[in-house]
């Protein structure tokens, strides 16, 4: 273990920029899923068709091609990223993939009374959509996501294959220089870890705040329901 303390600084420096992937990585896994999931369920053809052949591709390729193929073939088109950026885009293109078949799913679970309650109401397609299915849909979403987040961590690792100094790219250089393979591979399991922990802990805290149980947070969702309606309605 001595051996890599000298190093340690540099390891250090490596999970920033896993860390910097992760958050990045989730703010486009976000937008993706929300996207491809609401336009899978759109009554149009040339919005669910598209969203549905993004979702299988993206679901049922290797996440490493991928990368690769951003990474390496897209400049034989005429389109060159830098290394974060290709990697960022994979990670968050593959995950959210994934996320947009949770996102249809947990609004696809909502009891069918609560869309003709808000038909009732006069509210448009929007005004329903943002004041009673999303509300209700994404306390639901949480716990999947968060699982689709700590696996968004782990794959992390494979962008050291195109040359970004992440975490697994730092210990690959200490552990050639020193030799140190189970001190140094040791060491980034138990950051890892740490990291993934965080994110576990993260989305249990914003699962007990977005529980649709709270009194508070019903009361608020039934006020904006009924605001939303009035206003429909004048």
């Amino acid at each position: 273990m001595s051996q890599i303390l000298p190093f340690l600084p540099l390891l250090l420096n490596g999970l920033l920029i896993t860390i910097a992937l992760t958050a990045v990585g989730m703010v486009v896994t976000v937008v993706v899923a929300f996207t491809a999931g609401l336009c899978r369920m759109s009554r149009r053809r040339w919005l669910r068709w598209p969203a549905g052949v993004f979702i299988e591709v993206f679901r049922g390729t290797s996440m490493l091609v991928q990368l690769f193929w951003l990474f390496f073939a897209l400049p034989f088109f005429g389109v060159q990223l830098v290394p974060f950026a290709a990697a960022v885009l994979a990670l968050g293109l593959n995950e959210g993939a994934y996320g947009a078949e949770i996102v249809r799913g947990a609004i696809g679970a909502l009891p069918r009374g609560q869309r003709e309650g808000a038909i009732a109401l006069s509210l448009t397609p929007y005004q329903r959509m943002r004041f009673v299915i999303l509300p209700q849909a994404i306390p639901a979403m949480i716990p999947p996501f968060g699982n689709v987040f700590v696996d968004l961590l782990k794959n992390t690792s494979l962008v050291s294959l195109v040359t970004v100094a992440d975490l697994t790219f730092r210990a690959q250089m200490v552990r050639a220089t020193t030799g140190a393979t189970a001190a140094v591979f040791g060491t980034i399991l138990v950051l890892y870890f740490v990291v993934a922990y965080v994110l576990s802990l993260g989305s249990n805290w914003l699962e007990r705040r977005m529980d649709p149980a709270r009194p508070e947070l019903r009361e608020t969702l039934l006020r904006r329901m009924l605001r939303s309606g009035r206003v429909a309605g004048s």
